[in-house]
């Protein structure tokens, strides 16, 4: 099946002033768009042309051969999820089971945050911080580069982007600015709260 670029679950502008339309216009319709366009030329008459994104990562995670493959097809799949991560008028304090769960595992959002935030800050270079649940317990990780926990087996809730287009022109080298924007503003945790199910 031909991979597609989603649309945004929102306005280009609908993350304003957090995440600017230029940040969004780049990141989405420059290098999400590039990943979908590259992983159709990549997977084109083989036997993966016909298999799912989620089928596509599994089969190429352990391929050296394949990781060309493995890269855009993860980048692909991380992106949309990331887009979905947020939300306008989102973060803050999380309602529902996640929350609760967030206490339970955590002993408390203040410890959540701590741990995403210094996850992500201390990603050197390009990649990912998670919120996942492993063995019915949630915890953080984080992944280099294109690397997704799905091609793990591990079942992500949440994701912020720290490759440096996601924020750059926004934030420029401000990592830590942007994260907190993205969890006291961004966090769709409707979205977190699906996932948890």
């Amino acid at each position: 099946m031909t991979i597609t670029l989603p649309d945004l679950p929102y306005q280009k502008d609908g993350l304003a002033p957090h995440i600017s339309s230029q940040t969004l216009e780049f990141h989405h319709g420059k290098h999400h768009s590039t990943y979908v366009a590259n992983l159709n030329k990549l997977i084109e008459g083989t036997d993966l042309a016909g298999d799912t994104l989620e089928d596509i990562i599994r089969k190429t995670v352990k391929d050296e051969s394949k990781t060309a493959i493995y890269n855009n097809a993860a980048q692909v799949w991380n992106h949309t999820f990331y887009w979905n991560c947020m939300k306008p008028g989102g973060g803050g304090m999380p309602m529902g089971a996640i929350a609760e769960k967030i206490v339970a595992d955590f002993g408390g959002y203040d410890t959540f945050v701590e741990q995403l935030k210094n996850s992500a800050l201390t990603q050197f270079g390009s990649g990912w911080a998670w919120l996942v649940i492993k063995n019915n317990k949630l915890t953080i990780m984080k992944t280099a580069n294109a690397d997704t926990p799905i091609a793990h087996n591990i079942k992500p809730l949440l994701t912020v982007d720290v490759w440096e287009h996601a924020y750059y022109l926004d934030y420029q080298n401000a990592r830590g600015t942007y994260l907190d924007v993205f969890i006291q503003n961004l966090i769709n945790w409707e979205f977190v709260n699906k996932n948890l199910v």
